[in-house]
């Protein structure tokens, strides 16, 4: 839970400081902008909290269930407000802190009730060959769904941020099995792994699927369907993959009100972006 924390804090981090170095630049030319970028400390310190956040994602998965860790990086985009507001010399508005209250007690909510746990980080074949057909192909399907220049902005961006959430959700799955081997086996059979080389590519494919959905429409489709979707899809694999356990009955009320309550505080937190960003300068 801590290493997660610190997770989804230090990519908020990288994000705030890495979007102020941007803001101070004229975008010109793709190589002449990240040379210029690279000379200012708060693009390194934004590199840094990135490099910091895989750390400690590793970290997390390696110690606690998959259900578990996802799910409180969800954390990001409340931290990614409070980090920017004093970064970027704006003040954080009412509506804002409203939604960091509903997203911070809908998640100690749902994981109190759900209260995820196992202890496996390796699965058989015959167990990643139905997850990786799956996601894969949802993730496919998505895209494939965008390509039809009549749908609507709001779509494409809500069907990308929905492809990068599973791309999310696979990577780490990945992880949390390339980082049980690290641990078991040590460095020689990582680099052997092949979910090693899996995680790095289903990565850098939802950090392009992120890309492209916030080009393709407005935060508020994208943003909600990206921070549900991992942590939901999170914990399907979780289940599905490592035998992970959640708490179901009578739990399910409260849990289903949990997951309304962070929704409904993602989408307020997405609609006080604007408040508080900075005029570049």
């Amino acid at each position: 839970m801590v290493f997660a924390v610190f997770g989804a804090a230090s990519n908020a981090a990288g994000t705030a400081f890495q979007r102020k170095a941007a803001a101070r630049v004229d975008r010109g030319g793709g190589l002449r902008f990240l040379l210029v970028l690279a000379r200012d400390p708060a693009w390194v310190a934004g590199i840094a909290g990135v490099a910091g956040a895989a750390l400690f994602q590793a970290l997390a998965l390696a110690f606690g269930p998959l259900a578990l860790v996802q799910p409180v990086f969800v954390l990001e985009l409340p931290f990614a407000l409070l980090i920017a507001a004093p970064l970027l010399h704006r003040r954080m508005p009412a509506a804002g802190w409203a939604g960091v209250a509903a997203v911070v007690g809908g998640l100690a909510l749902f994981l109190g009730c759900a209260a995820p746990s196992g202890a496996e980080d390796q699965a058989p074949m015959s167990r990643w060959v139905p997850v990786l057909a799956g996601c894969l192909g949802v993730m496919a399907l998505c895209v494939a769904a965008t390509r039809d220049r009549r749908r609507s902005p709001v779509f494409r961006a809500g069907a990308l941020g929905t492809a990068a959430a599973v791309g999310n959700a696979l990577t780490a799955a990945l992880l949390k099995s390339a980082t049980g081997t690290f641990s078991d086996h040590g460095l020689p059979a990582f680099l052997t792994a092949w979910q090693t080389y899996g995680f790095a590519l289903t990565g850098i494919a939802a950090v392009l699927l992120l890309e492209n959905a916030l080009q393709a429409g407005p935060l508020v489709a994208s943003q909600p369907a990206l921070t549900i979707g991992d942590a939901a899809v999170s914990l399907l694999l979780g289940v599905v993959l490592f035998d992970e356990t959640v708490r179901t009955g009578w739990l399910l009320i409260p849990e289903v009100l949990a997951v309304a309550l962070v929704v409904g505080g993602v989408i307020t937190l997405v609609r006080a972006v604007p408040n508080i960003r900075e005029t570049a300068h």
